[in-house]
């Protein structure tokens, strides 16, 4: 067998080499604690406030409004709970509007605010490429909504949605507007004022960075009642001594990424639409999945009639190639997939997915080859 090709980037990604020698300093000789006020600590401090003026930067906020967490999933809830427990006290809104077709840590998050917690669960329907049209937000709108959260870039499907304008229409109605953009913060340029975010995700493992680190963006830390109490860290929001060697590699690999979108964009898409006309005029009753056009530069994704997708992952997987039938945090699982059926695909066909995403290092060659391996696939199991 060749060497194994990794085509699952959605899932993780490889600690980019540069930023691993911008965090190594931190877990050795700069070790000290950023709350201590001795030199060590205050080398930590001073590294801990640059890497929230660098994220600050990029995604057009104050340092402010940068608080550090272990991850997108932590982001997402310190996201919805905060704002839903803090709106719910202070304006009496108890009504938290999202979509069927979020990352589990927004899904399940909003089940159990409604299940265990009392409020008002309101899930917008999304079209055939699981895009949420503005105008549906703004009908659901009242003086009762809580928060707004809508994925930026899907996971699963790689739609991209019109998050400009459902954040223009939540700023007209004062509503708080949270996006989960822990895929989209890879891939496009990020910018909290132009599109009317209170409140973004980040995640730094899906952009070259490293595992167990993230953030959330803020507009202002006095609306979020916190999720994890104890000392003053993160603005009194999350209690818990900073981990400097990751933080400093979210924002490293948050610059990087930033920095080079157009660049790594233009090679990208032409790989992604390339492995996705092969796919669709090589295998008969093959359908793509999400948008055509406004999806994710890196992002394909699949339905194939008579076809069990954790089956093909395993054939593709004997023959080198690492994909994924959809979000990372589902894959194996028996059941089709929610997003999937939330879009209208029926329940048989919708077991049948495929997900594969580019990395900065993959190839024409390496497309070419997994095409082949897919082909060749499921023509064994369509036997």
């Amino acid at each position: 067998m060749n060497k194994p090709v990794y085509f699952d980037y959605a899932a993780t990604t490889p600690v980019d080499e540069n930023v691993l020698k911008t965090m190594l300093p931190f877990f050795s000789t700069d070790f000290g604690n950023p709350s201590s006020v001795h030199v060590w600590g205050q080398k930590a401090e001073a590294a801990l406030e640059l890497s929230r003026q660098v994220c600050a930067e990029l995604l057009n906020t104050t340092i402010n409004n940068i608080l550090f967490t272990s991850g997108g999933s932590e982001s997402d809830n310190l996201a919805l709970r905060g704002s839903a427990f803090h709106r719910r006290k202070t304006r009496d809104a108890d009504e938290i509007i999202t979509t069927p077709v979020e990352h589990p840590a927004i899904g399940n998050t909003a089940r159990q605010l409604r299940d265990e917690f009392g409020f008002k669960l309101i899930l917008l329907p999304v079209d055939k490429y699981g895009m949420v049209d503005p105008e549906d937000v703004k009908r659901h709108l009242t003086k009762k909504t809580a928060i707004v959260s809508i994925i930026y870039g899907n996971n699963e499907i790689g739609t991209v949605n019109p998050i400009k304008e459902i954040g223009k229409r939540c700023q007209e109605m004062g509503i708080p507007f949270h996006s989960d953009a822990v895929q989209a913060a890879a891939h496009l340029h990020m910018d909290m004022q132009r599109d009317k975010l209170n409140l973004i995700s980040i995640g730094a493992h899906k952009m070259y960075g490293p595992k167990g680190t993230g953030l959330l963006g803020m507009n202002a830390t006095d609306e979020l009642l916190p999720a994890q109490t104890g000392g003053g860290q993160e603005f009194h929001l999350r209690a818990g001594t900073q981990n400097i060697p990751l933080i400093i590699g979210l924002s490293e690999a948050l610059s990087n990424a930033q920095k080079t979108v157009d660049q790594r964009n233009a090679k990208s898409i032409a790989l992604r639409n390339r492995l996705i006309e092969q796919v669709l005029d090589e295998i008969p009753n093959a359908y793509l999945t999400g948008h055509p056009v406004n999806r994710l530069p890196n992002h394909a994704s699949f339905v194939f009639d008579a076809i069990d997708g954790n089956r093909l992952l395993m054939l593709l997987d004997t023959r080198g190639f690492a994909c994924s039938s959809g979000s990372a945090c589902k894959v194996g699982s028996p059941n089709p997939s929610e997003v999937l059926l939330a879009m209208g695909y029926k329940p048989e066909l919708a077991l049948g997915s495929l997900r594969i995403t580019l990395g900065k290092e993959s190839t024409v060659e390496q497309v070419d080859d997994l095409v082949l391996a897919i082909i060749e696939s499921i023509k064994r199991i369509r036997k």
